[in-house]
């Protein structure tokens, strides 16, 4: 459900709307698969020109005492940049290159927000910015990316199944 919200993330005081966006359901994808009984599971929502997600890491996903492992923390910024593209491209595409600068640790055990936006949008290659911020909205990762637009005839190793799926999601992310 959508919900007005202040929206305090990089500074801006004014109300914004949350919407969540949809996602299929009985994959297996770690960060956000529905099936992946390890995964993360994150729920994802529009917040004006980004796209959010909200996580408390548990224990199982820490690396030095306290802290999350430093791959899952490039999970998530690949994952929130990845559904940054989902939504506002509504196309293949493929991970190209990724930088992950580790600013603070990342805690385990406290409310995170991971945050994504289109900075360079090309027809061909896009560069996306992803941010993990704390509760107290101070950044603790940041990544950046160049993703590589794909057709749907050059995914030969995605199932069928899978880019129907996504087509269907494109769909409903159209008509949001």
């Amino acid at each position: 459900m959508a919900g007005k919200t202040r929206d305090n993330i990089g500074g801006d005081s004014e109300f914004c709307e949350k919407i969540p966006l949809p996602k299929p359901q009985g994959h297996h994808c770690f960060a956000c698969g529905t099936a992946n009984p390890i995964g993360l599971h994150l729920d994802f929502y529009r917040l004006d020109d980004s796209i959010c997600s909200e996580i408390t890491l548990g224990r199982e996903y820490e690396g030095w005492e306290n802290m999350a492992h430093g791959g899952i923390v490039s999970t998530l910024l690949d994952e929130i940049m990845s559904w940054t593209l989902i939504y506002f491209k509504k196309a293949f595409f493929v991970t190209r290159k990724m930088q992950v600068k580790y600013v603070r640790p990342v805690p385990v055990g406290e409310p995170l927000v991971v945050k994504g936006r289109i900075t360079k949008d090309g027809s061909q290659l896009v560069k996306v910015r992803g941010d993990v911020l704390d509760g107290g909205n101070r950044l603790l990762a940041r990544s950046e990316a160049e993703f590589a637009m794909v057709s749907e005839d050059k995914l030969s190793s995605v199932p069928e199944g899978l880019k129907k799926d996504m087509k269907e999601l494109f769909q409903k992310m159209e008509r949001m």
